[in-house]
């Protein structure tokens, strides 16, 4: 049996060139098949969370308002945490594929669980090594490998929700500290977080998208107060509001360029997008199948639901989202590979995914009939969690107004 520790080392020797790519093998075409390695992976995954992330754990989390720490601690132990990370740092050199296949898995077994993790891998990690000095990627890349920190990214405001660059938390030079003030909004798994990645502005130059920098912030320093925020779903952990009093940040903990963070931040939302697709399209998948096999073994009229044209229609309808979904989060990760990603591209699979996700989710409590709308059933957790992929990270009219622009409109 492979272990996830062979399977790390494995990921490793492919980054130093001494095993094949999926780049490699595929630098001007796509190739959807799976490399040995990356099925492995998913095996030693999926194994590994049936056993620590049931769905009777999940509704647990979901219910007791707590965080999935059993699970989380055991990707952790296993190495996977550290998947996308350079082996200096501990970690496996992983691609955007390979990320995508693990938040896949991971979302199909607890939605929060994945977005736990994607939260790390994106602003913990890829922001840090791609924006960050030397000692700061020292500093804080071996402890997300390790699952010792966690992130949160802090960018909406109460009045700079979809007008995302219209920020007003202000961070002021004093000597060699940050003084910052302000509030922000919707900061999902703030109050687990170690640190945030926080975008404020340093300066006013005009142009909205000008003066915007971004912080490392340690979430426990002092004037930082952080309020959970009562939500329809993802109640495991959720969102939170910050509020940031004379909050004294080491002017260490600027990543990149003062004035500059925009671009960082958008660089950052196009890696988070393909995260955020794979992991919920894992729960949609999740749901799927749950309603599938309702549908197999529920018998009204004499017969099982699921014989009936209106029924097998609905399956069909979401089996050809799930496909697509899967097939555009594949091919968004290979642009990523190539360097070939633009904005439009990350717009279109984020609202496609969301909407599919929402669509699935109603479409399979509508299946289970009344025992879907009960509480007992998990139809209802996925129902609410998936109404805010069409909200959060870039409302679903935001991505089309990109899509729009993309073609001239």
């Amino acid at each position: 049996m492979i272990k996830s520790r062979d399977l790390i080392i494995h990921f490793s020797l492919r980054s130093r060139g001494l095993l094949p790519t999926s780049k490699d093998t595929a630098t001007m075409s796509m190739n959807f098949g799976l490399t040995s390695e990356q099925e492995a992976m998913l095996h030693h995954v999926r194994t590994l969370l049936d056993d620590v992330c049931t769905m009777e754990y999940a509704a647990k989390c979901d219910a007791a308002l707590t965080p999935p720490r059993e699970a989380f601690n055991a990707l952790a132990k296993n190495g996977w945490l550290g998947l996308i990370a350079p082996e200096e740092y501990g970690g496996a050199s992983g691609t955007p594929t390979d990320l995508a296949l693990l938040l896949e898995e991971t979302g199909n077994h607890f939605e929060e669980l994945g977005l736990w993790l994607f939260r790390n891998f994106t602003y913990g990690c890829y922001a840090v090594l791609k924006h960050g000095t030397d000692e700061q990627k020292q500093r804080i890349v071996p402890g997300v490998v390790k699952g010792e920190l966690s992130f949160a990214f802090a960018l909406t405001e109460p009045d700079s929700g979809s007008d995302a660059a219209a920020l007003r938390t202000r961070a002021v030079i004093d000597g060699d500290h940050f003084v910052v003030n302000g509030r922000k909004q919707f900061t999902s798994g703030m109050d687990i977080a170690d640190y945030a990645l926080v975008a404020l502005r340093t300066n006013d130059l005009g142009k909205k998208q000008l003066g915007i920098s971004t912080l490392l912030v340690p979430t426990k320093l002092p004037g930082i107060e952080v309020r959970k925020i009562p939500t329809l779903g993802q109640h495991a952990i959720g969102t939170t509001e910050v509020t940031f009093t004379n909050v004294r940040v080491p002017r260490t903990a600027l990543l990149g360029q003062l004035d500059q963070g925009w671009s960082i931040c958008e660089d950052t939302l196009r890696y988070e997008r393909l995260c955020l697709s794979a992991v919920r399209i894992g729960a949609a998948r999740r749901a799927f199948e749950f309603a599938l096999e309702y549908a197999k073994t529920r018998h009204q009229f004499g017969k099982p639901i699921g014989s009936f044209q209106v029924t097998q229609h609905k399956f069909a309808d979401m089996k050809v989202m799930l496909d697509t979904s899967w097939t555009m989060i594949r091919r968004y990760a290979w642009l990523m590979e190539n360097d070939q990603a633009q904005r439009a591209d990350t717009a279109v699979i984020k609202y496609y995914i969301a909407e599919s996700y929402k669509t699935i989710s109603d479409m399979c409590l509508q299946i289970l009939g009344g025992y879907g709308y009960c509480m007992e059933y998990p139809m209802q957790r996925f129902f609410r969690d998936s109404r805010l992929a069409t909200i959060g990270g870039g409302t679903s009219e935001i991505q089309k107004n990109i899509i729009a622009g993309s073609l001239g409109l």
